[in-house]
C-alpha cells in the first residue's frame, strides 16, 4: 500500500492545559507534517471519536494520569470498539512504572512514550514520533469515520 501524503491526524488527550499547549507550540512547528487536535479528559476523548460523523485520527497521543477516566480506562474503551480499534494509541505520559508500561501494552498501546521533562529532549521526542508515524501510517486509514 502506499504511504499518505496528507498530514498526520493526531488527537492529544492530557488533562493538563500545561502539557497539552507545550505539545501544541511543539507540533505547531511541523504543521505541513500534522494536525494536532486537543481533549482535556479521557470522556471528552471517546466523544470525539464517537460523534456521529467525526473524522477519525490516525493516531492518538493518551496520557496515564488523568482525573475521572484515565489513560487505561481510554485505551481499553478504544480497544473493545469495533470503529475505534485500529487506530494506534500511543502513550505519552511522565510514569515510566514497569507496572504502567507492561500495562498499556497489556491493553494493546502501540507504544509507550515517556515525556521528558527537558524541553529539547521533549522536542527530540516528537521528531521521532513523527519520522515514524508520517512513513508507517497507510492508506487504508486516510478519511476513516465514526
Amino acid at each position: 500500500m502506499a504511504r499518505v501524503t496528507r498530514p498526520l491526524r493526531l488527537l492529544l488527550v492530557d488533562d493538563s492545559f500545561m502539557d497539552r499547549h507545550l505539545a501544541e507550540e511543539v507540533f505547531a512547528d511541523y504543521a505541513q507534517l500534522c494536525r494536532v487536535s486537543t481533549v482535556a479528559s479521557g470522556q471528552a476523548a471517546l466523544d470525539t471519536l464517537l460523534a456521529p460523523g467525526a473524522t477519525l485520527p490516525d493516531v492518538v497521543l493518551l496520557d496515564i494520569n488523568m482525573p475521572g477516566m484515565s489513560g487505561f480506562e481510554v485505551l481499553s474503551a478504544m480497544k473493545a470498539h469495533p470503529q475505534l480499534v485500529q487506530i494506534p494509541v500511543v502513550m505519552l505520559t511522565t510514569s515510566n512504572h514497569d507496572q504502567d508500561i507492561t500495562r498499556a501494552y497489556t491493553l494493546h498501546a502501540s507504544s509507550y512514550l515517556i515525556k521528558s521533562v527537558n524541553f529539547q529532549e521533549f522536542v527530540a521526542q516528537v521528531e521521532g514520533f513523527l519520522e515514524f508515524w508520517t512513513k508507517t501510517r497507510l492508506t487504508s486509514w486516510p478519511e476513516a469515520t465514526a
